[in-house]
């Protein structure tokens, strides 16, 4: 899963835009920014944040500013060490998948921020909260809180590649005002573009993906069995 093997994967599925959303880390994101320029796959910058419950939020935002100010507070709320012979390394690498460092913290592991500072904290970065993988059965909001509390400023929600949105819909009744999601949530190169979702855009860029989130000038998602 190096940058440039993920944008060409992405190219020969013919899947135009892409969110880069490692765990609790957002230090390969320019890599693979830069990577997608040189085969023309569009690429979002984001990071699966765990909260303190172990729910997963996606957080993307526009350009990289914002999210290394986010990564620099989530280090300060993300305690213990990698042990790469239990989760393997975790290299930091450049454009041209050559190794430029590596990753000591423990980014598999929850941070001590509740799941509304989680939110509280993408929001203010200006990005985009979507809660992951809803329909998993570990680390999702409704496996580990059962429902999707009210004040929850959250974006979107995502749904796995294990079921449909339909499904999604019928399976949990109260979520029919936010929008959802269809994504492979990929951690090898096969599963990418497993599953995608489309949205009906002017351009592939974050204001675009935001508008057709919210509903607003035409923009919208359209959804496929």
């Amino acid at each position: 899963m190096t940058p440039a093997a993920i944008v060409r994967e992405a190219r020969r599925k013919q899947v135009g835009l892409v969110g880069i959303c490692d765990h609790n880390s957002m230090e390969n994101v320019e890599a693979v920014m830069r990577a997608g320029e040189r085969e023309n796959v569009g690429v979002l910058g984001g990071m699966e944040i765990t909260s303190k419950e172990e729910v997963h939020i996606l957080a993307v935002c526009d350009g990289l500013a914002p999210l290394g100010n986010m990564q620099k507070t989530l280090y300060e709320h993300l305690e213990g060490e990698n042990d790469e012979s239990r989760f393997g390394p975790q290299d930091i690498v450049n454009e041209f998948d050559e190794k430029t460092g590596s990753n000591s913290r423990l980014l598999i592991g929850a941070t001590d921020l509740g799941i509304q500072n989680v939110v509280e904290l993408i929001r203010s970065a200006g990005g985009l909260a979507i809660a992951s993988h809803i329909d998993r059965e570990g680390f999702s909001i409704m496996s580990q809180l059962g429902f999707i509390p009210e004040s929850l400023r959250l974006d979107g929600l995502e749904v796995s590649p294990l079921t449909t949105v339909e499904a999604a819909r019928r399976r949990f009744p109260d979520i029919g005002k936010y929008p959802l999601l269809r994504s492979s949530d990929a951690h090898s190169l096969g599963d990418i573009g497993r599953q995608t979702t489309t949205f009906l855009v002017a351009d592939m860029s974050f204001a675009e993906i935001r508008k057709a989130l919210a509903g607003e000038d035409g923009r919208r998602i359209e959804y496929q069995a």
